[in-house]
């Protein structure tokens, strides 16, 4: 299953969530959008051609101008790889993209959501964190590895705290 986005919508509201971002990601240039449903409710799987980063950023400012027209969307997360549930493909997955995308003298977390599985979280955090040379920081990361897995797939990103939209807190604030 390929993704390149997380988006977390009201449960039951998920149709209602894939028209508006397909609405809203053609708006900003993304033609064909794969959205589907996860196989939990309240989340979208979407494949975007677009630089999920960005595509993000903008629906986030797009809800700010026009609230009415995000109306389903809860949260936005950009995933940069996608792999198995299986526990060696995540650690060699997440330590690549940390030695990517964390920087020597950045510090860092791991967080874990799962859904749909029996993996160990502590057990995820601690294989993984062996393999990433860099200092950790639990309360206020430079980066944050976030794993999500959702069943047999599992997305991987590194993220700075920005990277993650929350509509509504675009929106109340």
């Amino acid at each position: 299953m390929k993704f390149n986005m997380l988006v977390s919508t009201y449960r039951n509201r998920e149709d209602d969530c894939v028209s508006e971002l397909w609405y809203l990601l053609r708006e900003l240039g993304d033609d064909g959008p794969n959205i589907r449903r996860a196989p939990v409710p309240g989340l979208l799987l979407v494949d975007t051609k677009l630089n999920p980063y960005e595509a993000s950023r903008r629906i986030g400012e797009l809800a700010k101008e026009k609230p009415w027209d995000v109306r389903y969307t809860l949260k936005l997360t950009p995933i940069d790889i996608v792999t198995s549930d299986d526990e060696e493909d995540i650690k060699r997955s997440a330590a690549e993209l940390a030695a990517k995308k964390i920087g020597e003298n950045e510090t860092f977390r791991i967080t874990v959501n799962k859904r749909l599985s029996n993996l160990s979280t502590r057990k995820l955090i601690e294989s993984v964190a062996a393999n990433i040379n860099r200092k950790v920081n639990l309360k206020k990361p430079d980066k944050v590895l976030q794993i999500e897995v959702i069943g047999r797939n599992v997305g991987i990103a590194v993220l700075r705290p920005e990277d993650v939209v929350s509509i509504v807190k675009i929106t109340t604030s």
